[in-house]
């Protein structure tokens, strides 16, 4: 269930169906032809878009920044990014980690098989110097 919210189907959340009619209402009242997308970000988005229009350019826009000021502008868009990030839940993080030791195992069994494999041909074509 929790993969069919990622892909977009949540039918059985109700929050999120009361938000996105919540956001198709403001749009028709604007007149707006954008597209609404999940959670209605499309607004808040086009809301800042419009803000950052009206205000003046500033000195990060317009000019060269320092190095303190690209490093801490590093850092705000990496918290950015982090928040974007739709962390897997308990029972997920158990399932992958899950697949993750197996296929390892798996891996390191047939490479193991295949090294002793191909040890005991070389010393049989070799011969063992024993």
């Amino acid at each position: 269930m929790a993969d069919n919210k990622r892909h977009g189907e949540d039918a059985g959340d109700d929050r999120l169906d009361d938000e996105v009619v919540d956001d198709v209402a403001d749009d028709d009242a604007t007149g707006a032809d954008e597209p609404v997308s999940r959670g209605g970000t499309a607004t808040r988005s086009r809301a800042r878009a419009e803000s950052a229009d009206s205000r003046p350019a500033t000195r990060s826009e317009t000019g060269r920044v320092g190095v303190f000021g690209r490093i801490a502008r590093f850092f705000r868009e990496v918290v950015a990014e982090l928040r974007k990030v739709i962390w897997p839940t308990r029972k997920e993080l158990l399932t992958y980690t899950a697949v993750v030791v197996t296929f390892v195992a798996v891996m390191l069994t047939i490479v193991g098989v295949l090294d002793y494999g191909f040890a005991k041909v070389v010393l049989f074509v070799f011969g063992n110097s024993d």
